[in-house]
């Protein structure tokens, strides 16, 4: 009988190999989910090893997650679930095996909760959904932590690029959507220097200057005080096409942050001195950041000194 039991078992494991071999070639799939219009969470591009860009973004902003926000807070109800109904299949192999990948994979999800990989639609594009944070804030947050300690911290992961919204990339859906998204930086008595930066993957039918030039428009329509500014703007625009949909956000510092990449940030460069990360950011995060203790202030000076 345990034969026979464990035949099947090992049926299915054989093509197991196979599967990860066929994986590993392909792209994450990010458990079937899709980046859509409606979502928010932070764009990542690395070079060529999505599934260590997973590793290392889970890690990160894990980290850094924590901090800010303090640590993720799980229900145990998949414990309760796990304990009920044991001893009637004790004996049945299978049953017991399927049971364990449900549970693995019922905790995976569950730990995942903050930050969820989704499929990107383009090749060496991760997208991280978030649930219940900022990404600006955090992204901000981790740049200008990396900037300031010139530690690197990732090795696959390119840039990150925080992603507030998303609607569907189509002209008349990104008009209406940014003149309410654009509001709380450009409207007035809000205003600020800005540029506009375009990319688009896996798309063919929208126009760089076009939507250039009606985003540009909607800012200046909401407040005329808004002004361009391609040097050294306070804000940027940044806006990520992939296939229909359109991701966007309004990021600080995007010249500082060497354009929000993590390997070049952590680079000295002279230019540096002369200028300090933005400080609105010092407001919001200082809320919810913890002070930094004087121990801890006097190791990064060191660390600087280092450099």
């Amino acid at each position: 009988c345990s034969m026979a039991a464990a035949e099947p078992a090992a049926r299915k494991r054989r093509p197991k190999g196979h599967f990860a071999a066929a994986g590993r070639a392909k792209r994450p799939r990010g458990g079937g989910r899709q980046l859509e219009a409606g979502m928010r969470g932070i764009l990542i591009t690395c070079n060529m090893n999505e599934r260590k860009c997973v590793g290392e973004a889970y890690s990160l902003l894990g980290e850094y997650g924590d901090l800010l926000y303090g640590p993720e807070q799980f229900s145990d109800h998949e414990e309760r679930l796990s304990g009920s109904d044991r001893e009637e299949d004790e004996d049945d192999v299978e049953a017991a095996l399927k049971k364990e990948v449900g549970q693995i994979r019922a905790s995976t999800e569950q730990k995942l909760r903050r930050f969820q990989s989704v499929e990107s639609g383009a090749n060496n594009v991760v997208f991280i959904r978030t649930q219940g944070i900022e990404p600006e804030n955090l992204v901000h947050h981790i740049l200008k932590d990396m900037h300031t300690t010139k530690k690197k911290k990732t090795r696959v992961i390119l840039r990150m690029l925080p992603i507030s919204g998303t609607c569907k990339a189509f002209m008349e859906d990104m008009k209406k959507y940014t003149e309410t998204f654009f509001e709380p930086w450009f409207k007035a008595p809000n205003k600020g220097t800005f540029q506009i930066v375009y990319k688009a993957r896996n798309n063919s039918h929208m126009s760089r200057e076009e939507v250039i030039k009606e985003l540009a428009g909607i800012v200046g329509s909401l407040n005329p005080e808004n002004k361009v500014d391609l040097n050294n703007p306070q804000y940027t625009v940044v806006v990520e096409i992939i296939k229909t949909v359109c991701c966007l956000s309004v990021v600080r510092d995007y010249v500082l942050f060497r354009k929000y990449n993590l390997q070049e940030v952590v680079k000295s460069n002279k230019d540096d001195t002369q200028q300090n990360p933005s400080s609105l950011t010092e407001e919001q995060n200082s809320k919810a950041v913890k002070p930094e203790t004087e121990e801890e202030k006097s190791s990064k000076e060191v660390e600087q000194e280092d450099k």
